[in-house]
């Protein structure tokens, strides 16, 4: 399961605003089970393994509640290592009362939520790759009800305790306004392949024969506008690149399709066609 490390192009990090840091804290911490790395007065970075940053959320000065009908976050997804982690989540959740979506989507197994201020998260165990069906270059991907009785009968004496160490972030997916130049963005910009396609209304694609390093989908409605700059939401997410070389041929790649490419605070930023903005790391 080598698809988040070189030289595969993967996703790393989300950045994220919110109302309410401590409220956001606390249920990154007690519900989620993130570690905090560092804390200021407004930000927080959260991990996993205690070392590396997976999610970072910062509490805006004029902070404006979520707009619906926007582009920007649909979720982001946590990848769990094992089955046996997701059976021990599945548990804690129930324990506390909280209320989560589930679905099978053949390749992986997945459960869904919100944050209290409804950015979405997916957290999920991927299956074999062995097992996954690719047609013409394209993955099997469905969403098929849970078998809860058979993902927990695994590992019912272990007790939850936070996220596991190695748990990555697993993809993104995003609400755009349209699909086509944005696949061309994602594709021909980025170096990306589209691998499922869900009819004209959502994009699946990844590196290196994932099932899917970003989502993409136009649910909000083709044309859906940009959220406002102080709204909570995504502010950013990182791509981690092969090496400098393949940064350079991204870059150069972005700027001869006009798209805009700028180096902030020593970090090389990119939006795709719907605002989302890419911090692009080596």
């Amino acid at each position: 399961m080598n698809f988040h490390q070189k030289p595969i192009t993967y996703v790393a990090q989300v950045n994220l605003k919110v109302l309410d840091l401590e409220r956001s804290l606390a249920f990154y911490k007690e519900v989620i089970g993130f570690k905090v790395l560092t804390k200021t007065e407004r930000t927080a970075q959260l991990t996993a393994d205690g070392k590396t940053v997976l999610l970072t959320i910062e509490q805006l000065e004029n902070a404006e509640p979520k707009m619906g009908r926007t582009t920007g976050l649909y979720h982001f997804a946590l990848l769990l290592p094992k089955r046996s982690d997701l059976a021990k989540i599945v548990r804690h959740f129930v324990e506390i009362g909280l209320q989560f979506g589930s679905s099978d989507h053949l390749v992986s197994e997945a459960l869904y939520l919100s944050d209290p201020d409804g950015n979405g998260i997916e957290i999920y165990t991927d299956r074999n790759p062995a097992e996954w069906t690719w047609r013409n270059g394209e993955v099997n991907m469905t969403v098929d009800p849970l078998d809860f009785p058979d993902l927990l009968s695994i590992g019912q004496k272990q007790s939850w305790k936070g996220l596991p160490g190695d748990t990555v972030m697993g993809h993104i997916h995003l609400h755009v306004a349209e699909l086509a130049r944005t696949e061309t963005f994602y594709t021909e910009g980025l170096g990306f392949e589209a691998v499922c396609r869900y009819g004209t209304q959502a994009l699946f694609i990844s590196s290196g024969k994932y099932h899917h390093h970003i989502g993409l989908n136009t649910w909000n409605g083709v044309g859906a506008p940009q959220p406002s700059e102080n709204s909570v939401g995504i502010q950013s997410y990182t791509l981690i690149l092969e090496d400098e070389a393949e940064r350079e041929r991204v870059m150069a790649n972005l700027k001869r399709m006009g798209a805009a490419v700028a180096v902030e605070n020593n970090q090389v930023i990119t939006s795709d066609p719907s605002g989302n903005r890419i911090v692009l790391e080596v």
